[in-house]
Formats: C-alpha cells, sequence, structure tokens
C-alpha cells in the first residue's frame, strides 16, 4: 500500500496545501479510515513547517511522501523524504514542546520495520527524525548508523531545515545508489507481525493477512486459515461435528490462524467463535495487551476494557468449568483451542479438578451436545509438551475412537507421518474408527517468527537430537539470525541491550529446572508478572526490557521476544549417551530415568531455543569447584556441545 501522498519536492511546494489536505482525505476516506476534524488539522500545521524545510535550492530533487502505512502497527508515517540514497522518517508532535521517549521509540520503530520489512528499504541507511515543533533545539546527533538505521535525531519546527540539510550531508555517500521514489513507493512490504499485535490488530477488526501480506510464510498462514473455514462451511452445510488439527514447526503462526479463523467475518455473520488455550501466561498478556489498546483507544477504565475483551480470548479449564457439570451446548459452534497437545489427561485432570475424564475427552464431549454442527480447531505445537500430565495427541486420537468416532477428522500428512502416529492413530485401520481426510495445508511448515531464518527450528530440532553435523549445516543457513554463545552473563546482558532498539522486546529466557542459575541471581521459582514482563516499556523494572528475572518456558510458550538470552542450566547436559537430565530437589541433582519426563525437559529447551524473532545469545555458566552443585565438568560439556554445533563464541 503506497503513500497516501507522493511527489517531487519542487511540485509539493507549488501545490497549496488545501489541495494536498484534500488528497490526504480523499484517499484515507476510500480506504475507510476515519478523518477527524483534528487529522486536518494536523497535516495543516505539518504542511506549514515541512514546506519551510525543503525550500531550499538543494532539495529540489528530493521525493516527499505523506502518510505512509506500516500495517504491522497499523499506523502510518507522518512524512518520508528520500533524498538521494537516504531514507528520512519524520514523526511529527505539533506542538509539544518536549522530545517524549514514546515519540522516539514510535519514529524508531518506524525505521527499523521500513529495514526488515520493506524491500526498496534494505541495504539503506534510515535516520529517524522526531520533530517537536515547539520543544527547544538540542545538539544534533549523528552517530554512526546501526545495522542501517541512524539514531534518532531530534529537532523542532525552526530548526528542521538545517537538520534536514546536516543529516544528508553526514550519511550522504557517493558510492550509495539513489533511490527511485516510485519503486520505493509501491515495493513490496511484508511485515511479521508479534501475536500481541496480531492480536490488537484482530481484534480491531483487520484482517491477518494485511499485516502478514507478500512475507514468505503468509500464503502458508492463508491456505491453512481457508482449509478451516471451507472446513468449517462444509460441516454447516452437512450439520456435523469436525475437527481440524493444524501442526506447524514453532512459531509458524498456529496462534495467529488461530485468532484470525474465529474473528473471521464469516463466523461472526453467523454463529460465534471462541479462543481457548490452556496456556495461562498466552491468556493474561493478550488480554491485557487488548484491554491496554482499547482503553487507549476508547477512554474507557482498563476494567471494562478487560471485561469486553474476556470473550475475546478465554482459559480452557474455566470454559470446561462453566459446562462440565452442565447439559448445556455452548454458545459457540466453533472453538479454537490453542496448544492442545497440551491438554490434560484424566489423571491430571481428576487431580487438579475432580474430572473424571482428560480434557479432550471433555471438551468433545461439551462441543457434541449441539444439535447440527459444530467444529473444534486444535493446535497443535509438535514436542512442545513440557509437563506432567499433559496428554499429547494420543488422548485426542483415543477419545475420538472410544466415543466420538461419528466426527469427521481433518489433518495434514505430516501430523500423520510424525513420531506420534507410529501405531497408527487415526489410520483408519480399525472398526468404527473417525473418517480421516487429510490436506497438506493444514501444515504450517514456514517460521513467521524467525523471520531473518528460516532454519532456525530445524537447527533447534538438529542439536536437541545431537545431530552435530546437520545442525552446523542448518546453522549456515541461519545467516539473517544470529546465534551466538558466552560463559558471561554480564557479556550477555550486554550484547542484548546492545541490539535493543525502538520497543523491540529483549529478555532472558530459563528452564523451569534450572534452579542453580539463583547463585548467578537468576530465580526461576518465583511466579512471573507475565503482564509487566511482556508488555511494559524499557523504562519499568517489571519489564523483560532490565534483564533481572528470566522466563521460564510456562511463561514463554506461545509468545516471542525479538532478541533472547538463554540461561542453560545443569538439567540438560549432553553426554555420550544423549542427554543427562536432571532435577534438583533439596540440595542435590537427581538424575531422571523415565522418558517421558526426559523428553518434558528436551522439549523444555526446544521452547526456550525458539522464542526469539532476530537473534538470541545462549548464555551457559561456568559453574564453582567449590560448589558441588555446579561442577565445572558438567558446563564445560554443555559449552563444548554447543560449539562443536559450530555456534561462535561471542
Amino acid at each position: 500500500m503506497p503513500a497516501l501522498y507522493s511527489d517531487l519536492v519542487s511540485n509539493f511546494l507549488q501545490t497549496e496545501d488545501e489541495a494536498i489536505v484534500g488528497a490526504l482525505s480523499t484517499v484515507a476516506d476510500r480506504a475507510l479510515t476515519t478523518i477527524t476534524a483534528e487529522q486536518l488539522q494536523s497535516w495543516r500545521d505539518q504542511l506549514k513547517v515541512l514546506r519551510r524545510a525543503v525550500a531550499a535550492p538543494e532539495s529540489a530533487g528530493w521525493h516527499v511522501l505523506l502518510e505512509y502505512p506500516i500495517p504491522r502497527r497499523g499506523k502510518r508515517i507522518d512524512a518520508v523524504i528520500l533524498a538521494e540514497s537516504l531514507i528520512l522518517v519524520l514523526e511529527f508532535k505539533c506542538g509539544a514542546r518536549s522530545y517524549e521517549r514514546e515519540a522516539r521509540i514510535q519514529v524508531e520503530d518506524y525505521c527499523l520495520d521500513l529495514r526488515d520489512f520493506q524491500a526498496a528499504s534494505r541495504g539503506k541507511t534510515l535516520v529517524p527524525i522526531l520533530v517537536a515543533t515547539h520543544a527547544s533545539q538540542p545538539q544534533v546527533n549523528l552517530g554512526a548508523p546501526a545495522d542501517w538505521v541512524a539514531p534518532t535525531v531530534l529537532t523542532n519546527a525552526t530548526c528542521l531545515r538545517k537538520t534536514l540539510q546536516a543529516v544528508v550531508r553526514r550519511y550522504s555517500s557517493p558510492d550509495a545508489a539513489l533511490l527511485d521514489p516510485d519503486r520505493w513507493n509501491h515495493s513490496e512490504y511484508s511485515p511479521t507481525p508479534t501475536i500481541v499485535e496480531a492480536a490488537r490488530v484482530l481484534y480491531e477488526g483487520q484482517n491477518v493477512r494485511e499485516i502478514t501480506r507478500c512475507h514468505a510464510g503468509a500464503t502458508n498462514l492463508t491456505k491453512t486459515c481457508m482449509a478451516v473455514m471451507e472446513a468449517i462451511e462444509r460441516a454447516r452445510a452437512s450439520r456435523q461435528k469436525t475437527i481440524c488439527f493444524i501442526t506447524g514447526v514453532p512459531g509458524s503462526g498456529k496462534t495467529l490462524a488461530g485468532l484470525n479463523i474465529v474473528h473471521s467475518k464469516e463466523l461472526h455473520e453467523g454463529s460465534l467463535g471462541v479462543f481457548l488455550s490452556g496456556n495461562g501466561p498466552l491468556v493474561k498478556v493478550l488480554s491485557e495487551a487488548l484491554a491496554r489498546d482499547h482503553t487507549r483507544r476508547t477512554g474507557k477504565s482498563v476494567e471494562d476494557s478487560r471485561r469486553k475483551v474476556s470473550t475475546f480470548i478465554q482459559n480452557v479449564h474455566r470454559f470446561i468449568d462453566t459446562y462440565f457439570e452442565s447439559s448445556h451446548a455452548p454458545q459457540d459452534r466453533v472453538i479454537v483451542f490453542d496448544e492442545a497437545q497440551r491438554a490434560w489427561d484424566r489423571e491430571q485432570s481428576l487431580r487438579k479438578f475432580r474430572r473424571d475424564r482428560s480434557e479432550p475427552e471433555a471438551i468433545l464431549e461439551i462441543i457434541d451436545r449441539h444439535e447440527g454442527w459444530a467444529v473444534i480447531v486444535a493446535l497443535i505445537g509438535d514436542g512442545q509438551e513440557i509437563n506432567t500430565g499433559e496428554a499429547g495427541l494420543r488422548e485426542w486420537g483415543r477419545a475420538l475412537e472410544s466415543r466420538f468416532a461419528h466426527w469427521q477428522v481433518h489433518v495434514s500428512p505430516q501430523m500423520l507421518e510424525g513420531r506420534l502416529f507410529e501405531d497408527g492413530l487415526f489410520g483408519q485401520t480399525r472398526p468404527g474408527a473417525p473418517v480421516v481426510h487429510t490436506n497438506p495445508d493444514l501444515h504450517l511448515e514456514v517460521s513467521l517468527r524467525s523471520y531473518r531464518a528460516q532454519a532456525v527450528s530445524d537447527f533447534v530440532h538438529s542439536l536437541l537430537l545431537k545431530d552435530v553435523n546437520n545442525a552446523r549445516s542448518l546453522l549456515d543457513q541461519c545467516s539473517g539470525f544470529t546465534i551466538i554463545g558466552t560463559r558471561s552473563l554480564e557479556s550477555a546482558k550486554r550484547w542484548l541491550r546492545e541490539r535493543q532498539r525502538g520497543s523491540r522486546r529483549i529478555g532472558l529466557v530459563a528452564s523451569s529446572g534450572g534452579r542453580r542459575l539463583r547463585a548467578y541471581g537468576l530465580d526461576v521459582r518465583p511466579e512471573l508478572d507475565v503482564e509487566n514482563w511482556f508488555l511494559n516499556p524499557s523504562s519499568d523494572v517489571r519489564s523483560s526490557y532490565y534483564l533481572e528475572t528470566p522466563a521460564t518456558e510456562f511463561a514463554v510458550q506461545g509468545l516471542e521476544l525479538d532478541w533472547t538470552g538463554v540461561c542453560w542450566d545443569a538439567d540438560l547436559v549432553p553426554d555420550s549417551n544423549g542427554w543427562r537430565v536432571r532435577t534438583f530437589r533439596g540440595t542435590t541433582w537427581q538424575t531422571v530415568h523415565d522418558p517421558v519426563k526426559q523428553q518434558y525437559v528436551l522439549n523444555k529447551y526446544r521452547v526456550l531455543l525458539t522464542r526469539a524473532r532476530e537473534g538470541m545469545v545462549i548464555w551457559v555458566p561456568r559453574g564453582d569447584e567449590a560448589d558441588e552443585t555446579r561442577p565445572p565438568r558438567w558446563y564445560d560439556s554443555i559449552w563444548a556441545f554447543l560449539r562443536s554445533c559450530g555456534i561462535p563464541e561471542l
């Protein structure tokens, strides 16, 4: 989507303000954007300042673009100036007397998004410029660009002209190729939103394709959503019960697909859907993010907003509680169950809630009460069962075969071929088994999270299999995604802080079994304040930015950060036979012999190693000979193994 206005500076200066404002209004109106009186006045004020700033002979060949859209953030850049080989990104705060921190972050975020997601901006110098029109003029910081984005420049209206000229002199290069304004304006823009950003956009009534369009994984995601919607429509037309299993690699957009399905216009024209998750932190973070955003947009109290968004995402345990003891069917005919592989088995359900059946069986029974059609969409993260009592896919299969064989089952071929189905589950080899339909579109094979390298999840898989040769080969394919190691926690923190720009989020993650990280000031036992950890700004000590409190696999599963510091403790140590898995009890480490519990620990590290969008540093402590719970030889073996997989040292 191009800018609402685009022209040479020379033409821009000869065009009346009202003509430009009228053009902006017309285009914005066609895009179904509400134009307020405040917006019109803001445009007029910006135009006056911008005209004075570019009214110089050396600026005549520059190009001005107004209101350039950033779909990932649901916003538009006030002004972009293409000056020779430079991209100047301007955010105006008309009437402002200070340079607010949020505004600085906003304009830097625009530049980072253009660098990462807009094809014509790759390899070009971007300069974020914050114009607080009535603020005092600070000394202009024209430091060297870091990864193509210069430090944010602060200026007022009076000094904007001189500032622009200084910026162009400082950053222009005679060797750099000149920008083609038309090509830049119509360049492919392929954002990859975080799950929090996606939830916000969907809640506002936009389609997920608008925030993921043109991405390598967007086609895959769109096909998956369409496959499910077609299955829903067939179920509705034939009055049948249907369950669709969506599988995918870590970070491929399973949750995003589920949110999009629940909030499709097709569903809202008829029966509504509901998004369920047993992931408490995910529910808390998304619900709080939506509530805060709703409050910001509407002015309503946070409590009112929280009540309003509570129907958008629900905790699966509470959903089951509501209907378990009754015989009523729920209002919703379409249920999306996120991380369905983590649904509890019968023993855990009995222990926690005194329910004498597994959660897959309970959900199927509740939804089966509907007369006519109903659909369950189960989102599956293979290899991500991380806790005792998580039933995995086998329990869904058992429940369907034993009591709900009349349901239609839709799966991907990858699901049937996976390690969990070697026993022929869903293979239709037994009389009375449910009818199984296969569709390759129900598998998401491209990572949206690790947008800089699609091979990251495969690398992590090979690493945990201890397939060193394949891991090294795959690491070579992750050149756009930084993976590095260190033995120093302070070095890891410094590395993360150097990469934090704009609102890009950094944080430490660690296994819940990493109990001896406490010796380094990192305690994994206290319950994390996930809403503030994931959502609060870098100025808040409770946020992930402070690198004081690590999030465990329970807090980060289903969520992501831009840069992570993975803290590796002695609960998972390589040995000659594979992995030595330990749990810390009292004052000592105890070896875990149960294969199921061993797999849980491996899955914990799979989750931790796949949370980053841009890169990660893996910190391995050095240990302490004086502490028998931290013998250096254990940590040295971890370090040696990571190095053998090709991970470079910081």
